[in-house]
């Protein structure tokens, strides 16, 4: 995501955002002062930072349903001390291979590094074996030793499978995006209010600890007048896919298959099982069940998969707020098969900024030009940036890199006099209001206070961050286990909750809209109201899946 910064720069960078952390991040927030010590702060811990604890009792015992890609990182990241998976169900032969079989990567045998897909062999040992297995989602539901279930299917049977297992009386997790339409958004939730269910979306960025110390700094006001946030998740699925002997791997039609994750080789035991009935099952070919993502009547494109996480993020930065419009352009550009998902997406986005409404209602309009744009592209074709955000503000730009690093450079004051051979440091100034604001000065010493350096070190902590999938996780077993021991007015809900994820899944599909009318389109508050049936796209939402 940062152009052309050498490794000392990119070091001055992390060390600047340490810094800001130890002057203004979680540590310092009131509820944290018991793990300040000696002028300098201890690791926050997801658990005291999101409101959760251990659990009293058990696991809670859980269902999985869908053991394919994103299953596997949920199996390999939940935490036997809150979930326990007593049962996976999946139609497909290769997701659920035995660990004597085949498919080194699917759910019961894990990849060999221990820190992706671990597979449930490596979790459970020898009691894995004790795991039910299921081929329709509907015997699993059934069980009754089952509290809550994980849905990691396609995007067309997330609405159908939560509001399945809900009025089951299951608690739903289910994956992002919340679902294919936003007239299903709205169902999920009614019916999760009707049973008196937990439902949670796995937008795991409301669980990174990595990005609520960013929002910190940007509360902080060290950046200064955020205007522009750049998103972008860039992929080169242009090469070849080869084989163990270098040969290039060929389609049912004798063309060379590329490096397309969305677009990978049908296995042979899925064929076998499944080809025949593959219409009973509701797909109208192999190529649909398996490559999903690729077709409009059962998956979301690139918006779907990889810009929801990015404009959540983006969301999440600004406070959480509605944005105003949408425009953007997309197309396949690149791809000459049958997919009809769009290889490259640009959208426009135009969110209000923090003096655009008069109060927090989104009511009257108190100043209409306090807007901040956000740009968001996805291409398959240059992996040049690794994909991220960047925050852009009067003061200073934040980089936030693969959810793993985050670097801060101040903006040079032109009032101040530097020397270019010198590195740049971050100071703090105030401007409008008494707030810090970043300011850059030459120095030949360290980029900070040896005290602010060190507490913001300690406060993140070492080693790479969580994504938290783990986190999300242990927060929804926390509240499933607590919600019949809580009075309703005091219950918690996850963090990403269903009407909260609506809001992710709005924009996406809205931002699918755009592009497909080439038009400019304006969010109306009735889309992001659970009880109203406005929504973006009526002709999408009558649609049969």
């Amino acid at each position: 995501m940062s152009l052309h910064l050498s490794p000392e720069k990119r070091a001055e960078g992390k060390a600047n955002f340490q810094a800001a952390v130890g002057r203004h991040g979680l540590s310092r927030r009131d509820f944290m002062k018991g793990l300040v010590a000696a002028g300098t702060a201890l690791p926050v811990t997801a658990a005291v930072y999101y409101g959760y604890q251990k659990l009293h009792g058990s696991p809670v015992k859980v269902g999985l349903i869908g053991a394919g890609d994103e299953g596997g990182v949920l199996v390999g990241e939940h935490n036997k001390e809150y979930v326990e998976i007593v049962a996976v169900a999946d139609i497909r032969p290769s997701n659920m291979a035995p660990a004597e079989g085949k498919g080194s990567d699917r759910i019961f045998v894990g990849e060999k590094e221990p820190s992706f897909r671990k597979g449930l062999n490596r979790i459970y040992g020898k009691d894995a074996a004790k795991i039910r297995r299921y081929t329709n989602y509907q015997d699993l539901l059934a069980n009754k030793d089952i509290e809550a279930v994980v849905i990691a299917l396609p995007l067309h049977l997330h609405a159908p499978v939560a509001i399945d297992a809900m009025r089951a009386l299951k608690h739903v997790l289910c994956e992002k995006l919340m679902a294919w339409n936003i007239s299903q958004c709205k169902d999920m939730i009614r019916v999760a209010e009707e049973t008196d269910r937990i439902l949670s979306i796995g937008h795991q960025r409301h669980y990174s600890l990595l990005y609520a110390h960013a929002v910190e700094v940007l509360r902080s006001g060290e950046l200064g007048d955020v205007k522009h946030i750049r998103a972008l998740w860039h992929r080169n699925n242009s090469w070849p896919l080869l084989d163990k002997d270098g040969h290039p791997v060929l389609d049912s039609k004798g063309l060379p298959l590329l490096r397309d994750s969305w677009k990978p080789a049908i296995p042979e035991e899925d064929r076998a099982a499944l080809e025949s009935r593959v219409h009973d099952l509701g797909y109208k070919s192999m190529e649909e069940l398996v490559r999903w993502r690729l077709y409009n009547r059962t998956g979301g494109g690139l918006m779907a998969e990889l810009g929801s996480h990015q404009l959540d993020a983006c969301s999440i930065f600004l406070g959480k707020v509605h944005p105003l419009a949408v425009s953007g352009v997309g197309g396949k550009f690149f791809y000459h098969d049958d997919r009809e998902a769009d290889d490259h997406v640009f959208v426009t986005f135009e969110f209000p900024g923090p003096n655009y409404y008069a109060d927090k209602e989104y009511g009257s309009v108190k100043d209409k030009n306090d807007i901040v744009v956000v740009t968001y592209s996805s291409i398959n074709t240059n992996s040049f940036e690794p994909y991220g955000e960047c925050v852009m503000g009067t003061h200073g730009t934040m980089l936030v890199e693969m959810e793993r690093d985050i670097m801060l450079f101040p903006q040079p004051n032109p009032n101040k006099a530097s020397d270019p051979a010198k590195g740049m440091a971050v100071t703090v100034s105030t401007v409008s209001g008494g707030k810090p604001a970043l300011d850059s000065s030459a120095t030949t010493g360290t980029v900070e206070p040896a005290k602010a350096l060190a507490a913001g070190q300690a406060s993140l902590g070492s080693g790479p961050p969580s994504r938290g999938y783990r986190e999300e996780m242990e927060d929804f077993a926390y509240c499933v286990r607590m919600w019949n021991q809580t009075s309703k007015s005091e219950r918690r809900l996850p963090r990403c909750h269903g009407r909260v994820a609506m809001a992710d899944a709005i924009v996406a599909l809205t931002s699918n809209q755009a592009m497909r009318s080439r038009k400019r389109i304006e969010f109306r508050p009735e889309w992001f109201q659970a009880e109203s049936r406005e929504v973006p796209d009526p002709e999408m939402h009558s649609a049969t899946v």
